[in-house]
């Protein structure tokens, strides 16, 4: 089964909540237990008429009934899909919610709730159709491994020069975004893995309005990242595979 055209059926088997609600919370999770509810709950204590809806995406602990027992709704893989495929998941089950306004969280703490004014008030504005939390703009001191902070600033000089301006933090997860990009990202294109630099650089190209707000972001849990092992050197090596062809195509379709 291709995982990112799977949520195509939820609903068919998933009751939606009702009333449908101004904006939505998007919480993907893998294994997130002891993390995850604290999360679900600081998001609900702000903004108690929103929902809060958890992708669990194939976890092996009690991430699931963690979420749940906080007061979100749950979707859930049956196996483990991809970061990109569990963010996919929830853009596709917010459209059908007829959701306007969606804002995406990490499920470890890494993205404080408080934050989360700074992305809406920029929203709300209407010049942006998405905007992208960055730890790169002057809100607090966020401290990466060397390694990991030269690939950062890597892509942040490949993608500034694509779409010719600033961009500080392209591989940031905290983002809000209105419904003309949910649409444009349930596309077949989305990647079920890594969705990163390469997929705002195609927003651009396609006429996307995004731009960043400084966030001040805590420090991931120690031992545990996305990118362990020879992950890294494979997330490399697609993210720039991704970004060749994302600005040839681009190129051309303008």
């Amino acid at each position: 089964m291709d995982p990112v055209r799977a949520p195509e059926h939820l609903s068919q088997v998933i009751p939606l909540p009702e009333p449908a609600p101004q904006r939505l919370f998007l919480i993907p999770a893998l294994n997130e237990q002891g993390r995850v509810g604290e999360v679900v709950r600081e998001i609900l204590d702000r903004y108690p008429d929103s929902e809060v809806v958890v992708v669990d995406d194939g976890s092996t602990d009690e991430t699931a009934d963690e979420a749940r027992e906080a007061g979100a709704h749950l979707l859930a893989h049956p196996f483990h899909m991809g970061y990109g495929a569990a963010l996919q998941t929830g853009y596709k089950y917010a459209l059908r919610r007829g959701v306007e306004r969606l804002v995406q969280i990490d499920g470890d703490g890494q993205h404080p709730p408080a934050e989360i004014d700074r992305l809406l008030e920029r929203l709300d504005e209407g010049d942006l159709d998405l905007v992208v939390g960055s730890r790169f703009r002057g809100r607090g001191r966020y401290r990466m491994p060397l390694m990991r902070r030269l690939g950062s600033w890597c892509f942040s000089v490949i993608t500034s020069a694509l779409v010719g301006r600033r961009v500080s933090d392209p591989t940031s997860g905290f983002q809000a975004m209105n419904d003309r990009t949910l649409r444009f990202y349930q596309q077949d294109f989305y990647p079920f893995d890594y969705p990163d630099a390469d997929i705002l650089i195609r927003a651009d190209y396609h006429g996307l309005r995004f731009g960043e707000v400084g966030v001040e972001m805590r420090q991931g849990p120690p031992g545990k990242s996305m990118h362990r092992g020879l992950r890294p050197l494979y997330y490399v090596y697609k993210l720039l595979l991704s970004i060749l062809l994302t600005w040839i195509t681009g190129r051309r379709s303008k």
